[in-house]
Formats: C-alpha cells, sequence, structure tokens
C-alpha cells in the first residue's frame, strides 16, 4: 500500500495555483497565499525535491500539428514477453501514453495520429511487428469531453 506523503495548506494552496495556470509567476502566487515571493519559490523547490511536482508542461493543440486522431489500443503481450516490450510500444509513432493493465491484455496505449491512414501504417508497420505483441484491439476516438493531468487535491 502506498504511504499518502503529507503536505502543509499552504503547500496545498500553492499546488492548487500551480495546476490551474503554471506559468503564474512566482509574486501572484506569494500574493495569493499571503506569503513573500523568496518563501514561495523556496516551497516550490522543496515540492519538486520531494517529488509532488513533476514537471511544467504546455498542453498543444494536436489538431495544429496533425495529430488529430486519438486512438486507444490495447495490447495482448505473449507470455514470453519481457519488460522490454513497454519500452519498445513507447517508441512507437504516435504513442503519448503507455500503462501495463489487469486483464487478458498487457498494455494499454495512448496514440495520436494524423488520420486512419497513419493509424493503419502504425498498427500494421510497427506494433504489429514488435517481438511480444500478440494483437491489438483499437478504440477511435470520436470526441473528447474530458483530458486532464490534474490531481484531485481534495481527497
Amino acid at each position: 500500500m502506498e504511504i499518502k506523503r503529507t503536505i502543509d495548506e499552504i503547500d496545498h494552496q500553492i499546488l492548487e495555483i500551480l495546476q490551474k495556470k503554471a506559468r503564474v509567476p512566482n509574486a501572484e502566487v506569494a500574493r495569493q497565499v499571503g506569503m513573500a515571493p523568496s518563501a514561495v519559490l523556496e516551497r516550490i523547490r522543496k515540492l519538486e525535491e520531494r517529488g509532488f511536482i513533476e514537471g511544467y508542461e504546455v498542453r498543444l493543440n494536436p489538431r495544429e500539428f496533425g495529430q488529430g486522431l486519438t486512438a486507444f489500443v490495447q495490447v495482448r503481450a505473449q507470455a514470453t514477453a519481457n519488460g522490454a516490450l513497454a519500452d519498445q510500444l513507447s517508441e512507437v509513432t504516435g504513442v503519448q501514453e503507455v500503462h501495463q493493465i489487469a486483464g487478458d491484455d498487457g498494455y494499454l496505449l495512448k496514440l495520436r495520429v494524423a488520420d486512419n491512414a497513419e493509424l493503419g501504417s502504425v498498427l500494421r508497420d510497427e506494433l504489429s511487428l514488435l517481438k511480444g505483441v500478440e494483437s491489438t484491439r483499437t478504440n477511435i476516438v470520436l470526441n473528447t469531453f474530458k483530458e486532464t493531468r490534474k490531481i484531485d487535491l481534495n481527497r
């Protein structure tokens, strides 16, 4: 069982602010939590060191980069497949996420590609050729109503 590490209320507030807008100026974070900017900067540095903050990213519009089709691919791994398969799956064109899952399948992939033709090419010319891949099942996303990496800090 994973032990939940604790943070104080100020750290909690800082994380809430940064999840809403990671580029918020440090002085604005300090104003919102009622602390000096240097103290807030030190808290953020400690949150990074302790692993609460893994990094900062910009969310790009995939359609603007010719990657408008999202698909989830379940990969059934052969019984003899080893841990190297996850690394190989990570290198496949368009793969954004690789999850090892319970059940009949071994992995769940999230891909972003241009269109059905590129998806077919990835499935046929890349995924199916990997040693350890027994079969795949693909679900194409028609609409996305919610997509986030935000963590519910109130749980």
